[in-house]
């Protein structure tokens, strides 16, 4: 019996199509934590394809109940843009905020991921990150991009003071006891 290679021919095309549009940005297999959109305009102007455009996104902390943070991204337009081709630059803004009572789920390093998002097919993401400074008991986040070669130094921080919550939440929990 002689062994030959497997062709596409012989996989068929569909294993090959479900995987590229697994690898393709803003997939169902990338989509498990995506933020809430809660508006775009637009800021360039094309005529026969999609507009550019900034876009608001929010985005529940997923390790600390009772924060939010809120960030504002470019979208390329263009015919790029609408195929997902197109690299998106590195300006990004960020708020958080606390919108509960705050509780820690578990324990948590420094500098964890809070939040992550592909910003091209493959080079490029955007990442929100956390921190605790435990002297001042205040969160800590920070949005930046980084590129498989080279990163940007392009960055936004926002802090959110851990406060009590209306008059049920007196006990105010220290962001220092949840760092490991």
């Amino acid at each position: 019996m002689t062994r030959r290679a497997l062709s596409l021919c012989d996989i068929g095309w569909k294993p090959l199509a479900l995987l590229v549009l697994a690898l393709w940005p803003g997939s169902a297999v990338f989509a498990a934590d995506e933020p809430d959109l809660i508006f775009r305009r637009s800021t360039v102007f094309k005529l026969l394809s999609p507009n550019d455009k900034l876009a608001t996104y929010g985005v529940d902390d997923p390790e600390v109940e009772g924060v939010a943070c809120h960030f504002t991204v470019p979208e390329r337009g263009g015919f790029k843009g609408w195929l997902g081709l197109a690299e998106e630059v590195s300006d990004i803004s960020l708020a958080c905020r606390q919108i509960g009572p705050i509780h820690f789920k578990d324990k948590m390093e420094q500098g964890d991921d809070m939040f992550r998002k592909r910003r091209s097919l493959f080079f490029k993401k955007m990442q929100i990150v956390r921190g605790c400074d435990a002297k001042r008991n205040v969160l800590v986040y920070m949005v930046y991009s980084d590129r498989l070669v080279e990163g940007s130094p392009k960055n936004s921080t926002s802090s959110v003071p851990i406060m009590p919550w209306g008059a049920a939440d007196a006990v105010v929990q220290k962001c220092g006891e949840f760092i490991q």
